[in-house]
């Protein structure tokens, strides 16, 4: 499991940054957008995960790794949407952002420990398309929830859900890491 968490930190490390310095160039313009527009966002993310891993040939030569961190940034600005809502204007500073992002990502990675800790690691046994198949399951329950006004009958809430997707999508991170 200390293996796990520092792994874990690095490839947050590298999420956080980009997250800062697209902050910086930027600002939180992300502010506007409402919960289904970022999960649109993260569904084309992961599409295209999907897509890359299931052609043979690639006419852009990228790979999969930015868009998972895609995928664990645009979940982290999400979670803040559900804090503090909408705005008509970009309201957040990179201070008060990195903060919201730290807040987030801390509680995220809290959630991961303890599931890590009941499941015994066992994604570390899964393959990187099985994590991408998880990632757009949680995208169409989330849209689902979106459609039904936020309202759940026995289910976990849209937060979890993005927790969630940020958890595997680091994972996929780690097992890709681990495997070039």
């Amino acid at each position: 499991m200390q293996k796990t968490t520092k792994q874990y930190d690095a490839i947050i490390a590298t999420c956080r940054d980009l997250f800062i310095n697209k902050m910086k160039d930027y600002g939180s313009a992300w502010r506007i957008l409402r919960l289904p527009s970022l999960t649109d966002q993260i569904f084309i993310k992961a599409q295209r995960i999907r897509q890359l891993q299931e052609n043979d040939t690639r006419k852009v030569d990228e790979d999969e790794f930015p868009e998972f961190i895609g995928i664990i940034n645009y979940s982290i600005m999400a979670l803040i949407q559900l804090e503090k809502g909408v705005v008509e204007q970009p309201d957040l500073d990179v201070k008060e952002a990195t903060e919201l992002y730290d807040k987030h990502i801390g509680l995220t990675q809290q959630l991961m420990q303890n599931k890590n800790h009941d499941y015994g690691e066992a994604w570390r046994d899964m393959r990187v398309n099985s994590l991408t198949d998880l990632i757009l399951q949680k995208l169409l329950r989330v849209k689902q929830i979106e459609d039904n006004k936020g309202k759940t009958l026995v289910s976990e809430g849209i937060d979890a859900n993005y927790q969630d997707m940020i958890n595997y999508a680091v994972f996929a991170l780690i097992l890709m890491k681990e495997n070039s």
